[in-house]
């Protein structure tokens, strides 16, 4: 049996279902039979969705977060990609600013926390600004490696062709570069998902990571904080799965045939 054969479609749906089945069996008999009065069993859990859903605000919850992972987020991607890009095309300014990068970019967004409230209080803007943080710096850092791993064959034939160089940049440099880049938004966006859980908690009242702290601090509610757990588990995954098949369009494709 070829160990490096793709599995079929219907593997790929099976086994994850079989997996969660088995999960959420070794939950249940493991609260059940340990006899916790805390812990709760996922019925308990299933019971408070239930319940924030009748209430009406679990969507606001996820739509809070979702929002200002996707304006934190969006700010690090605009400015860190040609950050990324100028970088990587002029060297000699990349060997300046690179230290300044690496020196801040293993500085945990939580570290500034504090800062932030000072400077934005506590809110959205709070918020949004550490989001920014975590996932600027390993948006520049991919972009800038990306267009440095360009080989420089295809510089040459662009040059060769009369490209200017803004425009081999923007048709030769940047489409080879771009798997690199898109691999460098996805740890990104992971990063932008832990960051908005934990400034949530802290920096303002309201989405999911809001609602693991007041359910905790609120008759400590540890079926609502196990809800808003899972919740952003199953968010986080369907946004890998998003940017795994942003992946796999053509015209990504084309910077990995280019690799090849």
């Amino acid at each position: 049996m070829n160990s490096l054969a793709q599995p079929a479609k219907w593997e790929k749906v099976l086994w994850p279902l079989l997996a969660g089945a088995v999960f959420l069996a070794g939950w249940h008999f493991s609260v059940k039979y340990s006899g916790s009065k805390i812990f709760p069993s996922p019925v308990d859990v299933q019971k408070g969705v239930a319940e924030l859903l009748r209430k009406g605000v679990l969507w606001g919850y996820i739509v809070d977060s979702l929002r200002r992972v996707g304006v934190g987020f969006s700010l690090a991607a605009l400015l860190g990609i040609p950050a990324g890009l100028i970088l990587g095309w002029y060297p000699a300014a990349g060997q300046v600013v690179n230290p300044v990068i690496q020196m801040l970019r293993p500085i945990s967004p939580i570290a500034w926390i504090p800062l932030s409230i000072v400077w934005f209080g506590v809110g959205d803007a709070a918020a949004i600004y550490l989001i920014f943080l975590g996932a600027f710096f390993p948006i520049v850092v991919a972009s800038m490696n990306g267009v440095r791993n360009v080989p420089s064959m295809f510089r040459r034939a662009g040059r060769n062709f009369g490209l200017k160089p803004a425009q081999l940049l923007a048709k030769v440099v940047f489409p080879a570069a771009l798997p690199q880049i898109i691999m460098g938004l996805r740890i990104a966006l992971g990063i932008a998902w832990l960051v908005v859980v934990a400034a949530e908690m802290i920096a303002v009242d309201s989405g999911l990571g809001y609602l693991v702290i007041d359910a905790r601090n609120s008759g400590k509610r540890y079926d609502l904080v196990v809800a808003a757990m899972l919740l952003i588990g199953l968010i986080g995954l369907m946004l890998d799965i998003a940017f795994r098949r942003l992946e796999k369009l053509k015209s990504v494709r084309w910077g990995f045939r280019l690799e090849a």
